[in-house]
């Protein structure tokens, strides 16, 4: 399938793909953005049982439209519980009840570091970015932690400017591009999504990026996909 044939965007297409691989009885600690609409599209579609987490501290949300932040008030009106700040961290986050959190980031390293702090010297820094925010603690205490990034050389580094949080538990890198995982301690391309290539996405990368020797093909969006993710995307005005 060529890019012109295809009847879905790049970043549906990532939400998807990130999607199915959340299940039923997952409890997944969500951002906003892609991260949540690949988890509330698991929690529409095939993994109704999906336990989704925010920041904000609302413990099995489940919101009928994407929140336009994590203090969106359907958060708290369809979570079971809300529960301080605090206590999602020090004992939800930290005390290791959940199994994978979402993160994105401006670069990413071979190994799965991220860098969500600083482009340039930290000192003197060509732009400063938004920082940690609870990054660290995340990538540390999930089982699993999905990483959801636009494939560029800009943002895919042999080395990072700077390290926001370690990449020992990134289980996935899911890209516009295709799929990579870690191996031998590695990050490497698995799976391409249709219209994309190994050698694009090597071109994409800034190191040399391995190929698996089994690389795969992921699937498009199915109707019903697509259906349940764009009316998570339908405004509350209806647009």
């Amino acid at each position: 399938m060529s890019l012109a044939e295809r009847t879905y965007t790049a970043d549906e297409m990532m939400a998807v793909e990130a999607a199915r691989r959340l299940h039923d009885g997952t409890v997944c600690f969500v951002g906003i953005g892609l991260p949540s609409l690949a988890a509330n599209l698991a929690r529409a579609t095939h993994a109704p049982e999906c336990v989704l987490i925010y920041e904000s501290g609302t413990i099995g949300a489940k919101p009928a439209q994407l929140p336009l932040s994590i203090g969106d008030g359907e958060l708290a009106e369809t979570a079971d519980a809300v529960v301080s700040v605090p206590e999602m961290f020090a004992y939800w986050l930290q005390g290791g009840r959940i199994d994978v959190g979402f993160l994105g980031a401006a670069q990413i390293d071979p190994h799965g570091n991220l860098n969500s702090t600083v482009i340039g010297d930290y000192d003197r820094p060509k732009v400063r970015l938004p920082g940690a925010g609870g990054a660290p603690e995340i990538a540390t205490s999930v089982r699993d932690v999905f990483v959801m990034l636009r494939h560029s050389p800009r943002a895919f580094v042999e080395k990072l400017d700077f390290t926001t949080s370690v990449g020992d538990r990134v289980s996935v890198v899911v890209t516009d591009l295709g799929i990579l995982e870690p191996r031998d301690g590695e990050l490497t391309l698995t799976a391409v999504h249709p219209g994309a290539s190994a050698d694009e996405a090597r071109a994409a990368t800034g190191w040399e990026l391995r190929v698996a020797d089994d690389l795969g093909d992921t699937l498009p969006p199915t109707e019903a996909e697509l259906a349940a993710l764009r009316a998570l995307q339908t405004t509350r005005l209806g647009a």
